[in-house]
């Protein structure tokens, strides 16, 4: 019978995540050359290299490819035995690893994080703000137990839950106050500004708009919405916010807000986990409360 550890497991999968040893051993909390030995001594039992090795880089073989798979589909497993007890409990207690895209996180995790300290003072919250691909692949590999995100994600293997919709807010220059607020047709010839590829924001904001590509910005999309507002108040475009960043992104600057006539653009928010897990039961409660969260800060 083949000898390999969890602990191998683990390492393998940060180094195959990350290609890099150093990195690697970095993210285990261990040292490079004791993520090297645990990497060799699994390449032995299994009597093949599952990486290709080079001054800079680890880049998993044929057999490290498919290995990668089994080996996340173990750990997962395994993390989900933990949840069993813990689902054997009315609330949750331990850590809680939330996932949050960032069109959400820096205008609804103060009320979130406040509101779950006081609903279930037994968990320990660890916050990951990043993309929405992102969060599904750490929800995958079970690095991650829930995410908010928007809506739908239609990601086999996944639980969605809607928690709340939002409208789009039309940013633009102090000088257009007053003016009337486009539809899509007249959307679709302005200067659109647009969060970076890969925020699920910047595909929402082009559906509503019908345009598949934006007009010619000589790459000025932003890497945050606080970055697009003030491009528009520098006078060079316009843009699409939700409503709940409208607080915060537009205090003192200026540019003027306009409403769209219904049926207005709008997203769903929702949280996701995987079907699988045992805490279904506790992720709804927690659920609930980013509900109630988001409805006090609306």
């Amino acid at each position: 019978m083949t000898n390999i550890t969890l602990r191998q497991l683990k390492y393998f999968e940060a180094l195959a995540k990350t290609g890099h040893f150093g990195r690697a051993a970095d993210r285990c909390g261990v040292s490079q050359p004791a993520l090297s030995v645990q990497i060799k001594e699994l390449e032995g039992e299994l009597g093949a290299p599952l990486f290709e090795r080079s001054a800079r880089k680890a880049n998993l073989t044929p057999l490290g490819s498919e290995f990668s798979q089994r080996s996340t589909e173990i750990l997962r497993a395994v993390e989900e035995l933990g949840d069993l007890a813990r689902a054997a409990r009315e609330t949750l207690v331990g850590h809680l690893r939330l996932g949050v895209i960032p069109t959400i996180a820096p205008y609804l995790l103060p009320a979130i994080i406040g509101r779950l300290m006081i609903a279930l003072p037994d968990i320990d919250i660890h916050v990951r703000e990043t993309l929405t691909s992102r969060l599904i692949e750490d929800l995958n590999s079970g690095r991650l137990d829930a995410a908010i995100v928007a809506l739908p994600i239609s990601e086999p293997g996944l639980t969605e839950i809607e928690l709340f919709r939002e409208e789009f807010v039309l940013v633009r220059p102090e000088a257009d106050a007053g003016k009337p607020v486009p539809d899509r047709a007249g959307m679709s010839e302005m200067r659109l500004l647009l969060l970076e590829e890969g925020h699920c924001f910047r595909d929402q904001a082009l559906s509503f708009c019908q345009m598949r590509t934006p007009l010619a910005r000589e790459g000025l999309d932003g890497s945050s919405l606080s970055t697009l507002v003030q491009m528009v108040a520098s006078g060079i475009g316009v843009t699409l916010i939700p409503d709940m960043a409208v607080p915060i992104e537009t205090r003192g600057t200026s540019v003027s807000l306009g409403r769209f006539s219904p049926p207005a653009p709008q997203r769903a928010v929702g949280m996701v986990w995987r079907s699988s897990s045992p805490l279904g039961a506790q992720f709804r409660q927690i659920a609930s409360v980013v509900q109630a969260a988001a409805q006090s800060s609306g």
